[in-house]
């Protein structure tokens, strides 16, 4: 008899989904599925002073300033930027709680989780 041992990778989360968490976060994934959106939340959220005006985004996307701001808009309905109004110009920033719960679905877990099985092979 030989003993095998087999180890299993480590689980991408701590547990499943419920049926409400998993549309919540479908509609955060939805909202970050385009690449013109997944960039402005990083402009914004990587932004010095933790906000951006619109103005400063517009110049690095070969876009109009209106379908800049029909992407914003689904990011903002989404929870993952707020927005304030100055004057003509809105500031955006991220929403940390909501952007968290993103990084939070596959953030590492720690240690990876081996499970051992031995196998016995006549």
């Amino acid at each position: 008899m030989t003993a095998v041992t087999i180890q299993c990778c480590a689980p991408i989360a701590r547990e499943p989904l419920s049926e409400n968490d998993a549309a919540d976060l479908a509609v955060l994934l939805k909202a970050v599925a385009d690449p013109v959106r997944l960039r402005l939340l990083s402009m914004i959220g990587s932004h010095k002073g933790g906000e951006v005006c619109v103005c400063e985004l517009t110049g690095f996307f070969d876009l109009t300033a209106p379908t800049i701001s029909h992407h914003l808009k689904i990011l903002r309905t989404a929870g993952l930027i707020d927005g304030e109004r100055r004057g003509t110009w809105v500031y955006y920033r991220v929403v940390p709680e909501t952007v968290n719960k993103l990084g939070a679905l596959f953030a590492p877990l720690g240690e990876p989780v081996r499970t051992d099985l031995s196998l016995v092979s006549v």
